[in-house]
């Protein structure tokens, strides 16, 4: 028997988590993967360059939906994702994170009676006015398998009743930068281009809707970042939203290092040589600490609550980090694997791996 696993991600985050979970399904001998793009993140220098980048297979459909409410994307998404559905027909809908793209998948396949498995579930800063946070609940109780990368998202899960398909695998984020880190890279190498020298430089980057969409948080998260200029540089790849919103509210940019977006590979390399991490992403926190780089959260609250309790991140309003030590729960580098196996057990397909070769790897 073969399955049809059918994979919605809309998101730059969501392609680089999507990266080993496909790999894996690649190597899964009964399990036929159909990728699908809503179009959420549409940049072609965003969005398709990290399908090349990362050796993604193209997406099937690109559903070319974004921009409008909250709600306008993702009711324009759950109706065009339910004719996917229809004409793909998969046995079951993968699902990454908290994005309108995560919630309109989940939906559509919950109501064409599609199971439902979320990469990423149980994650919570118990902030409903959060989009992020509703998103994440809804999926969750929408899903039949629920991935948690750490133990605080499997008691998350428990504290709202839900036990049944809740497996913890570690974070496929871990599998990512792993696998990008053995990637060759484009020469010259990013900081020759840009020309910075290692342990010289810190990251930032500022994207999230709660910041960009209102002057006074924007304005606050920019002079932060100013401030920490002053004394090393720091490097602010410009995502589009907050460079018209700068414009917009009239939030004056100068005294940053700004750049261009930049691909997922080169983004790894910036982060390997930097100091230290700023940003109000929720990813690039855990990417801080797969670096081993100490990072401030520019937000009131994180989903990624150990990070801040082994000390490697702290919330902008804390005046220091707690004591330092590794996180065991993101694992080593398995978790697709895990994920895989798990849902070749569901669907009740072979779960023995097979080795790939030539171009199929």
């Amino acid at each position: 028997m073969t399955a049809r696993l059918l994979t919605v991600v809309g998101a730059r985050p969501q392609f680089v988590k999507a990266m080993p979970v496909s790999r894996a399904i690649r190597r899964m001998p009964g399990l036929d993967e159909v990728m699908v793009h809503t179009g959420q993140h549409h940049d072609s220098a965003l969005s398709a360059a990290f399908f090349a980048a990362l050796d993604l297979p193209a997406p099937a459909e690109n559903l070319g939906i974004h921009g409008g409410s909250h709600g306008e994307m993702t009711g324009r998404m759950l109706a065009a994702l339910d004719g996917v559905i229809a004409r793909h027909a998969p046995d079951l809908v993968i699902v990454y994170g908290d994005t309108n793209s995560t919630l309109a998948g989940a939906l559509a396949a919950a109501k064409a009676g599609v199971p439902v498995a979320h990469v990423e579930a149980g994650l919570r800063v118990f902030d409903r006015s959060m989009p992020e946070e509703t998103n994440r609940v809804v999926v969750d109780h929408l899903s039949r398998l629920l991935f948690a990368p750490t133990r605080t998202a499997v008691a998350n899960l428990a504290r709202e009743g839900l036990v049944e398909g809740v497996l913890q695998v570690g974070d496929v984020m871990q599998d990512a930068v792993l696998a990008m880190a053995a990637m060759p890279q484009s020469e010259p190498g990013v900081l020759q281009r840009l020309s910075l020298v290692p342990d010289t430089y810190a990251v930032a980057t500022l994207h999230r809707a709660a910041t960009t969409d209102d002057a006074a948080n924007l304005a606050a998260a920019i002079g932060y970042l100013r401030a920490r200029a002053a004394a090393l540089p720091v490097v602010l790849p410009l995502h589009p939203r907050t460079r018209a919103a700068a414009a917009r509210f009239g939030v004056d940019l100068s005294g940053l290092m700004m750049i261009e977006p930049l691909g997922p590979l080169d983004m790894q390399r910036l982060l390997a040589g930097c100091t230290a991490v700023f940003t109000d992403s929720g990813g690039l926190q855990k990417e801080a600490y797969f670096h081993r780089k100490p990072c401030v959260t520019l937000r009131d609250s994180t989903e990624w609550t150990e990070t801040i309790e082994a000390g490697w991140n702290r919330l902008w309003t804390v005046a220091d980090y707690r004591p330092r030590r590794e996180i065991s729960d993101y694992g080593t580098g398995d978790a697709a694997e895990r994920i895989v196996q798990a849902i070749a057990r569901f669907l009740a397909v072979d779960a023995a791996p097979r080795v790939l070769t030539g171009a199929e790897a």
